[in-house]
């Protein structure tokens, strides 16, 4: 079997290389970064295209995307996430009818009013990143109702060791280790009271596969179920320490986030056997611990 993962340089695109390799499944990595794959970009026609016949995948994960709700990021994910699914679905259509493709979408996409968020729950595009989620997800019926098997997966928040700083959970991790080290930092934050789901990446993966290798569900929440603030993982990174994350904390009070709490009902991933290896204390020490 062979599979192509549009977007492999990011933690799932990492997670779902292993966890296919382990499955016996070719893989054909591609990126917009350097490293041991090929480089390209999914909003290039000629390139999927390209790929894809020369191929003939039983798999396409797209996993590519700037995960960013700013909105001088709209045309960017518009051309990853929304022109990225149309090249890949078209051509599945045309020359590889057999493969299987997945599109990954977002918790952030749907109305929230604070209650965990399921499958049938509306969308609302409250911001230029969602805009571009949703019309994916359309795009992906579209192509259902021509016959081809397209999945749609809705991450809600998960971490590894591999999230870069730019990522508020790391960015925490990486400062108590300097902390610990030595350095008298202080740590500047928005709404620690924020509330969200934090888990492990390999997870979701995990999850990913249990949904393509199903033939009746075709669109899941991808999420715990469980929610904690913010304030909680400071507690739990700085007590690994022996540290009082009040003494190195101050607030931003410049910054606003874009939810209070997002958290998911994952009800039908957990019906098709899905579980979790790692909690969330658990994750916080493999951040913490990892070189």
């Amino acid at each position: 079997m062979k599979a192509i993962i549009f977007g492999i340089n990011g933690q799932d695109g990492f997670y779902l290389n292993e966890l296919l390799n382990k499955e016996n499944v070719d893989v054909v990595g591609v990126s917009r970064s350097d490293g041991d794959w090929l480089k390209g970009d999914v909003g290039d026609f000629d390139m999927v295209e390209k790929l894809i016949k020369l191929h003939q995948p039983e798999f396409v994960f797209h996993l590519a995307a700037n995960s960013t709700t700013r909105h001088d990021a709209l045309f960017e994910n518009h051309k990853t996430i929304l022109t990225g699914t149309i090249n890949i679905l078209d051509t599945v259509l045309k020359f590889s009818k057999k493969t299987k493709v997945f599109i990954s979408g977002s918790g952030l996409q749907f109305k929230n009013t604070g209650s965990p968020i399921s499958e049938s729950d509306p969308f609302e595009g409250r911001d230029a990143y969602s805009v571009s989620r949703i019309q994916s997800v359309y795009t992906a019926r579209y192509y259902r109702e021509l016959g081809l098997k397209v999945y749609v997966g809705y991450f809600f928040n998960h971490d590894s060791p591999l999230r870069t700083e730019r990522h508020v959970n790391q960015k925490i991790v990486a400062a108590v280790k300097r902390i610990a080290n030595g350095s008298e930092e202080m740590l500047e934050l928005g709404n620690i009271d924020v509330e969200k789901e934090f888990t492990f990446a390999e997870d979701t993966v995990n999850a990913i596969w249990l949904l393509v290798n199903n033939n009746t569900k075709f669109e899941m929440i991808i999420g715990s179920g469980k929610a904690y603030s913010i304030k909680d993982w400071l507690v739990i990174c700085f007590s690994y320490f022996k540290l009082d994350w009040k003494d190195y904390v101050k607030k931003n009070v410049n910054f606003n986030s874009d939810y209070n709490i997002l958290v998911s009902d994952p009800a039908k991933l957990f019906k098709l056997g899905w579980d979790q290896s790692a909690d969330i204390e658990e994750l916080a020490k493999m951040m913490i611990e990892y070189e």
